[in-house]
This record gives C-alpha cells, sequence and structure tokens, in this order.
C-alpha cells in the first residue's frame, strides 16, 4: 500500500510547483526580438500626462512614426496553448461584485498605460481570471500562471497579440526576489 501512495504523493507535488518563468522577449519572434534590439532609444521627455490615469489612447500606438516592430502583432506559434508563469504589471478592465480584478491586461513594465509609446500588441497579455484578485496598486507586479493562446484583442484601450486563461493571479512577494 505504501509503494501506492509515492507516486500519487510526487504526482501532487508536481501538479503544486509553481510553473517556470517566461520572459517576455519569449512573447516576440526572433526577427522582432531583433528589431527591437536595433531599434534607436524613445526620448520620453514631456509626452507623459501630469495624471496617474490612463492616457487618452491607453496602450494603443498614438505615434505612427515608431519602427514597425512598435505595432508588431507577430506571435510566438509554439506557446498556443502552453502553460506558463509570466509576470507583469495589471492594467485592469473589469471586476466583480466584490471589487476583485477579473479581466485585465497584464504589461512587461510598471505605469505602460501612461507612458508612451506603449509596448508592441505582442508585449500585452489580456489576462482572463474569473475568480478575482484584488489590486490595491497597479504598480505592484503580479504573478500571472495558465494557459497562454495566441488571440487577437482589440478594444478601446488596447492591441493585444496574446490571452492567458489564468489558473493562478498572486502578487509577487519578497521571498520571490
Amino acid at each position: 500500500m505504501r509503494y501506492l501512495l509515492l507516486p500519487l504523493l510526487l504526482i501532487s507535488r508536481l501538479a503544486c510547483a509553481e510553473l517556470p518563468e517566461t520572459d517576455w522577449l519569449e512573447l516576440m519572434p526572433a526577427q522582432d526580438r531583433a528589431a527591437l534590439a536595433a531599434m534607436a532609444e524613445i526620448d520620453h521627455q514631456g509626452v507623459e500626462l501630469e495624471s496617474e490615469f490612463y492616457s487618452p489612447g491607453g496602450l494603443k500606438q498614438q505615434d505612427k512614426d515608431l519602427p514597425a516592430v512598435m505595432y508588431s502583432t507577430s506571435t510566438v506559434a509554439e506557446l498556443n496553448g502552453k502553460a506558463l508563469r509570466l509576470g507583469g504589471y495589471p492594467v485592469p478592465l473589469e471586476t466583480d461584485r466584490q471589487g476583485r480584478s477579473t479581466l485585465f491586461f497584464l504589461v512587461p513594465y510598471p505605469g505602460a498605460c501612461i507612458h508612451v509609446p506603449p509596448p508592441p500588441p505582442n508585449q500585452l497579455v489580456l489576462v482572463r481570471y474569473p475568480q478575482g484578485i484584488e489590486l490595491e496598486d497597479i504598480y505592484a507586479p503580479l504573478w500571472v500562471s495558465g494557459t497562454l493562446k495566441i488571440e487577437q484583442v482589440n478594444n478601446e484601450l488596447a492591441d493585444a497579440a496574446y490571452a492567458l486563461e489564468a489558473g493562478e493571479v498572486r502578487m509577487v512577494e519578497e521571498s520571490d526576489l
């Protein structure tokens, strides 16, 4: 009997283990990573709003003179349907009756909703998390684990190339660093 329980215990522990972190650049095809690396630095002088809220364009690209990589919706096919863990910052879209965020964009850096230019669409992930999470601070990083899907999302706030059905969303803790 003891020999039968050991494999179940091991499977149970593996199921509870966190997925390895996926780097944001892994969401970009190689040609986009190369184009981003070769791109001149963007000057952010004078383009931030004086508010802590979203810019009128939100996460959509407003500057039509940026290199093509900044508008890229190119994705990495091998990531479609893959379970992964991604760290980032939330841009809330919908909440439940308790005020928990159930739908949000995950972005690679804090303040992406007020900085110009925003990340390209293949660096934005729409997160669906029906259980919801209380977000007290959009500048506090999150870990999001779930199944990534290649899905073009277009709304008034942003264009995204990926969506993630989250199984777990949690705040990054000091012990994670």
